[in-house]
């Protein structure tokens, strides 16, 4: 049985993360091809990820005539859980180019889970719903002995001509049980070329765990759900070692949800660093409050830690406390403090657009900015995800429209206290006064009042006199 792997995110389809020059290779597909492999299943692959469109991988197709094909998506990868339009049309194109050569499709995605239905609408034979690993070999064991695959869970299926969903599978608890991913498929020179022509050092994504246990009422987790499972912090540390060694890759972005929040993993991952004598950087996503337990921010520092992630959100407590974040303003101010004396740049994502947020509570999230100094920003506007508290609070305003085209869209789909224009203009006042305090702060030196007196004070109602005010309706 020929069996070909592909995934269908095209990073030249997302113009704002092509701009970026970063880009990462789909972790998640290679995972689970290792897993294929080490199980007695061989398959092709092709990396899509690159690519303009989804012509080259359809030729791939045509003139391999595949038994089956799995487009099977980087589900660690936080932009292919935003289900954008434009990969999402790329992926039916994949789809009905392998109908038309007779293959048997299988689709992992989390657009493919909040919408099954339509993707077999499509075409496709078998969607994998959640964690894909042990259900993708369990369909391949299923077709190639030519039985249904009417007793495996975990997936929907066509039956009698309709789409039927199954019943789900247990996440797999002993994530070392998974064969590392099948770096050497993966063309990294091709990468690299990218990130070379960008701003930032080449930077690998590898994943340590999967899953968030933490209820903040807008985030969805289709594919790896609200448990929370680790590698051993051996495995995580051999393949940053080989992948050193092997492909000279000195940065990592470790892409969990939540970096480190078994008791003791932080502990044993920088006895492992140290002991092998890794010299590595990397980044990670992780919670004000996490972060200030016992002693994890002097032994994630120790490791190698550059860079944290923390979802801030807002300045303002009440707006943190609608979104279930359980997290506290506090919390944030000290995390970013305890960081930067370590040397480690924080860097904060904000969400503006919340339900009920006001003027002031802008003005609050533009304070903790200002009074904070975080190193890096990421804004955004709150965005309905299936499966969510937060997307059925606010369906029933929800128009044709219920996905970003790409992730620069900014469309806020419901209905905000604001018009879409201003929260896309407010978006780039923060962006453009947040690098101008910054370009500041670096021409000026240690002498960093000159950019807090420049620009980081600029009233808000600043912001309503200037040229944007004009999209603020």
């Amino acid at each position: 049985m020929n069996i070909f792997v592909t995934h269908s995110y095209f990073y030249q389809l997302d113009s704002k993360q092509w701009i970026n020059k970063t880009p990462y290779p789909p972790l998640a597909t290679i995972t689970a091809l290792a897993h294929l492999e080490a199980n007695g299943f061989p398959a092709d692959f092709y990396d899509v990820a690159l690519d303009s469109s989804p012509k080259l991988c359809e030729e791939k197709i045509a003139k391999m005539s595949p038994d089956v094909v799995v487009i099977y998506e980087d589900g660690f990868n936080y932009l292919t859980k935003m289900c954008l339009t434009n990969m999402r049309h790329a992926c039916f194109d994949i789809i009905a180019s392998a109908k038309s050569k007779g293959a048997t499709v299988i689709v992992s995605s989390s657009d493919s889970t909040d919408h099954w239905e339509l993707y077999h609408e499509k075409g496709a034979d078998i969607i994998i719903h959640g964690e894909g690993e042990h259900s993708l070999l369990e369909v391949i064991q299923k077709l190639k002995s030519k039985e249904s695959v009417s007793v495996v869970n975990g997936i929907s299926s066509i039956t009698n001509d309709k789409p039927i969903k199954h019943a789900p599978r247990t996440n797999e608890r002993d994530l070392d049980v998974f064969a590392q991913a099948k770096w050497e498929v993966i063309d990294l020179e091709a990468y690299r070329s990218i990130w070379n022509q960008g701003k930032f050092p080449f930077t690998l994504n590898i994943s340590t765990t999967r899953g968030c246990p933490f209820k903040c009422n807008w985030c969805a987790k289709p594919i790896y759900g609200n448990r929370y499972n680790s590698r051993s912090p051996e495995r995580v540390v051999q393949e940053m070692k080989v992948l050193q060694e092997k492909c000279g890759v000195k940065h990592f972005w470790i892409t969990d949800d939540i970096f480190g929040l078994k008791p003791g993993w932080v502990t044993k991952f920088n006895e492992h660093v140290q002991e092998t004598g890794l010299k590595m950087h990397y980044k990670i996503q992780s919670r004000a409050d996490l972060l200030l337990q016992d002693k994890t921010i002097d032994e994630l520092a120790a490791s190698g830690l550059e860079e944290v992630w923390i979802g801030a959100e807002s300045g303002s407590q009440k707006i943190l406390d609608a979104m279930d974040k359980g997290i506290t303003l506090d919390q944030i101010r000290k995390s970013t403090n305890l960081l930067q004396e370590k040397g480690v740049r924080v860097a904060y994502f904000l969400q503006f657009g919340y339900l009920d947020e006001t003027k002031e509570d802008v003005q609050l999230t533009l304070n903790m900015v200002r009074e904070n100094s975080p190193d890096d920003i990421g804004i955004s506007v709150s965005y309905p995800l299936p499966g969510t508290k937060f997307y059925d609070m606010v369906k029933s305003q929800m128009g044709d429209k219920s996905n970003w085209e790409d992730s620069d869209d900014l469309d806020l789909m419901f209905e905000g206290t604001f018009s879409p224009d201003y929260y896309r203009a407010l978006q780039r006042f923060v962006h453009h006064r947040f690098r101008m305090k910054q370009g500041l702060h670096k021409l000026f030196g240690g002498r960093s009042y000159v950019s807090w007196r420049y620009v980081m004070l600029i009233p808000y109602n600043w912001f309503k006199a200037t040229s944007l005010k004009r999209k603020l309706g």
